[in-house]
């Protein structure tokens, strides 16, 4: 591993004081150091993320889970890893923690390192008016109304079979990664991070027979909005919206390019589980 790439959200104090030890940390080892350009100032060459997406052997993210998905879906190749430190939020994808950091970072960069592949889902909105978009997410696509409070509703297909129409505040289109994200909160099963599989969770449905449901990954899901007048946002990951109008056609499905994140060694994605979500405790 020659190139390093590093993210880190800046504004954290913690984040800051971490990417100035670990830039000279890195060139001392001959490693070339790639750094968006809020952390230059810590050293390393600037730019931009999409670069580092390309260039970099390895890329270390300082943050939290959100730090880690504005890097990971601009990641194409999959044999590079991302090693996401956590410091100090709920972070499930930002496994390893500060105090063993140093200690997986020299591993990894000495090959002795596993990771993990995580699916992620390509999403395309076709307007009704001709247009097309599309992202790639490695959590959930959402799709929420906007602030009037009135249900919107979605009708959805997997594959060409009807599933139903919802009539719900929203609807969350998640990966096994990210069903321990928004969709946990939206009453979805928590996936084990390397099934293959796709979580459709309602967001408080009008019908309370609405659950969510758990589809193969080699599904293609339609969702096509049947609401006009309200401002409904599409949002991948949490990084952007997108307005979406009466008529436009959201589809979901394997993107086909995993992202590889790095395992922390002293802990298993049940004790993770139990740790963050507080599983056995009174």
């Amino acid at each position: 591993m020659r190139v390093v790439g590093l993210v880190a959200k800046y504004e954290e104090p913690k984040a800051a004081e971490m990417a100035s030890w670990l830039v000279p940390w890195l060139k001392e080892r001959g490693k070339q150091v790639l750094v968006e350009p809020g952390v230059s100032r810590a050293g390393g060459r600037a730019c931009s993320k999409r670069e580092m997406a390309r260039k970099a052997d390895l890329i270390v993210v300082l943050g939290g889970d959100g730090t880690l998905l504005s890097i990971a879906r601009l990641v194409e190749r999959p044999r590079v890893p991302i090693l996401g430190v956590n410091l100090g939020g709920l972070g499930f994808i930002t496994e390893v923690g500060i105090d063993e950091f140093e200690a997986v970072l020299a591993q990894t960069l000495a090959g002795k390192y596993s990771v993990e592949k995580r699916m992620t889902l390509e999403i395309q909105v076709q307007g009704k008016r001709g247009g097309r978009k599309r992202f790639r997410v490695l959590n959930d696509a959402v799709i929420t109304k906007g602030a009037r409070a009135r249900i919107i509703d979605l009708e959805a297909y997997v594959g060409k079979e009807y599933l139903c129409t919802y009539r719900a505040d929203g609807l969350i289109i998640s990966t096994p990664t990210g069903s321990t994200a928004y969709s946990l909160a939206a009453g979805g099963p928590i996936l084990y991070p390397t099934l293959g599989a796709i979580v459709l969770s309602p967001i408080c449905p009008h019908m309370l027979t609405n659950r969510p449901i758990v589809v193969s990954s080699r599904s293609t899901i339609s969702v096509t909005l049947r609401s006009s007048g309200d401002t409904v946002i599409l949002s991948p990951d949490g990084q952007q919206g997108v307005a979406l109008n009466n008529g436009d056609v959201m589809t979901a499905r394997d993107y086909g390019v995993p992202i590889s994140l790095v395992k922390t060694p002293s802990r298993s994605y049940f004790e993770i589980l139990r740790s963050k979500l507080k599983w056995g405790e009174r």
